[in-house]
């Protein structure tokens, strides 16, 4: 691998990021300098209302648009600014009244802009046909702009969005800021090695994976105790948030359903959508015989809920920062030296906050702002192999963003559903690099387990999450309670885990721990999505070799540039199709088979 000469990985530590390149520095001065540049930009947009019209033509809508996306680079680096700096210490009070006086003033500036979108959605679809920009110059802007029509039967009147912005920005945004602020001051006490430690989250759900069975359960009931003492009040920001979503998606907006929310903003159909989710709650068998499979080889009469991730080689390696880092790159320079050159980047620029400290936003993410950034990596690196994994995912995302810099901020983003193509796709060229290397059977039987483990985590555990979502929004339209959501999360439990797996009522307040049911509700399915794809690429790419990797750089490189339907059907996928998702779990028991040859 060659690495740049300003990276030198060997010195490498968990360390925080620069923000500079966003705001100079967050003070007064430069504060108002930036948003009084914003409302010069807002104010020169508005004078734009009078010019639209059905016959304003062509080249006038495009420089519309052009103008519209310079006003969404500078509103998205300042809102990054604030969310990057609020997810690196969430107990700073400078950080959450930055990221809040900001949210304010966006969400202004968003209500006195949006006639445009608003206009362009009323136009006439005879006369948008004649007003679209053509030619491949401006494809992305054609369709940014066809993409907006999609929701041109949900949309409501200027007036009443403006309402909802302003109703969101001190409302339901508020609650859920209150949300995560509350879950990640929560601390942690767990017994280690006879001492007892004050832990994060992130600290502490990697003991799941320990060796000790009683250290794993002792970790989850802690996890729920701290969540579990708050869960009256996090089930009643749910409850809300749920009647919120429903209240103006369905009643005010005319969507079909809750999820079908989700499913227009992924610009995945219903059909798609729904078909996944039955064919991997038919399929949990796969993953039932898996977890009876591993409660013989771990020596138990039946796994519990507490065991699911136990490793079988009872081996806690630790693979230093340094270490882990230079495996990643190496791993994707073997794939191709641009997914490592890009890669790099992220470390050589200072874009990535990987230490762990109180207050930090649990968990990873890569935060994508603006097609000529690289992009910011949050990461909470503990040492297990899991967490290079999780390097290696996010990283995928990043190069992900990278590949489509060539396209509009408009338009760079893939969406929800295709988001996970070369971050689980990373995972997987670094699963088979330490299979490829490792000469110990043990160790090989480990690295299968933990990948079957992950696929479970990714594409059931996720679908499943989704399922007891759609369960959930009905029963709090008829009035359930939170004890009462408890009820239908174990029963969500027992469904995916049938007879394979012992289910300790301490995991009725799981649903509670995890973000995107309250952030982005449905979120989910695009996990298992892009997991089961990704799986099926992958057999591929392991089939055809090299002959594979220039088609899938050139998916990747397409971004949010087109229709997701239109992106998969160049490389011959049928999302609607039950055979093609059943494909995914054959690679899945294919990786069974194997595992159970070596335990033998």
């Amino acid at each position: 691998m060659t690495v740049s000469s300003s990276l030198e990985v060997g010195k490498l530590e968990p360390s925080a990021w620069e923000l500079t390149e966003l705001l100079p520095e967050p003070s007064e001065e430069v504060i108002v300098e930036r948003l009084a540049s914003i409302e010069a930009m807002v104010q020169s947009f508005e004078g734009r209302r009078g010019e639209l019209s059905a016959d304003m033509g062509q080249e006038m809508l495009l420089a519309v648009v052009r103008q519209y996306e310079d006003l969404v680079e500078q509103v998205e680096v300042l809102a990054a600014y604030g969310n990057l700096w609020f997810a690196s210490d969430t107990l700073d009070q400078a950080a959450l009244n930055f990221k809040n006086r900001i949210e304010q003033v966006l969400t202004d500036a968003q209500n006195r802009v949006l006639f445009f979108v608003l206009w362009w959605k009323q136009v006439d679809d005879e006369a948008a046909a004649i007003l679209l920009p053509s030619g491949s110059l401006y494809a992305d802007y054609r369709h940014f702009l066809q993409n907006l029509r999609r929701l041109r039967p949900f949309t409501l009147a200027e007036h009443s969005e403006q309402l909802i912005n302003l109703k969101d920005a001190d409302g339901m945004d508020a609650v859920l800021t209150l949300y995560s602020m509350l879950t990640n001051r929560l601390e942690f006490h767990l017994e280690i090695e006879g001492e007892q430690k004050v832990l994060t989250r992130d600290q502490l759900v990697s003991n799941v994976h320990s060796p000790n069975p009683d250290l794993r359960q002792a970790a989850y009931r802690e996890l729920f105790r701290g969540f579990g003492s708050e869960s009256t009040l996090l089930g009643q920001i749910y409850i809300h948030r749920l009647r919120d979503w429903y209240s103006e998606n369905v009643q005010l907006r005319g969507f079909a359903s809750p999820i079908a929310v989700r499913n227009k903003a992924n610009d995945i159909p219903d059909e798609a959508v729904e078909t996944l989710l039955e064919v991997v709650r038919e399929k949990s068998s796969v993953y039932q015989r898996y977890f009876r499979l591993k409660a013989e080889w771990l020596g138990v009469e039946r796994l519990r809920r507490y065991d699911l991730y136990a490793p079988l080689a009872g081996s806690q390696k630790e693979i230093p920062y340094s270490e882990g880092v230079g495996l990643v790159l190496d791993t994707f320079a073997s794939f191709h030296p641009e997914m490592a050159a890009k890669a790099e980047r992220i470390f050589a620029e200072r874009h990535i906050d990987s230490a762990i400290r109180k207050g930090k936003k649990g968990g990873a993410f890569c935060y994508t702002v603006l097609p000529s950034q690289t992009p910011w990596l949050l990461a909470n690196y503990t040492g297990q192999v899991r967490d290079v994994a999780t390097l290696a995912h996010e990283l995928g995302h990043a190069i992900h963003s990278m590949m489509a810099a060539d396209h509009s901020v408009l338009t760079q983003h893939p969406v929800l559903p295709l988001a996970e193509t070369a971050s689980v796709f990373a995972e997987m060229l670094l699963t088979d690099r330490l299979l490829a290397e490792e000469r110990d059977p043990l160790a090989i039987r480990e690295l299968l387990a933990s990948a079957i483990d992950d696929s479970y985590a990714t594409v059931l555990r996720q679908a499943f999450f989704v399922r007891f979502e759609i369960a959930a929004h009905d029963a709090v339209r008829a009035g359930k309670s939170v004890a009462e959501l408890n009820s239908l999360y174990l029963a969500d439990l027992e469904e995916q885990f049938g007879d394979s797996v012992e289910i300790d009522p301490d995991f009725q307040h799981e649903w509670i721990t995890i973000p995107h049911m309250y952030q982005t509700p449905f979120y989910c399915y695009a996990y298992s999505f892009g997991q089961l794809l990704v799986l099926a690429l992958y057999q591929r790419y392991k089939e055809e070799g090299q002959a594979f990797i220039s088609g899938y750089l050139e998916l990747l490189a397409a971004g949010g540039s087109q229709r997701p339907q239109e992106i998969l059907s160049k490389i011959g996928v049928d999302i609607t199709d039950p055979e093609f998702w059943r494909g995914g779990f054959s690679v899945v028991e294919d990786l069974i088979d194997q595992l159970e040859t070596i335990t033998r």
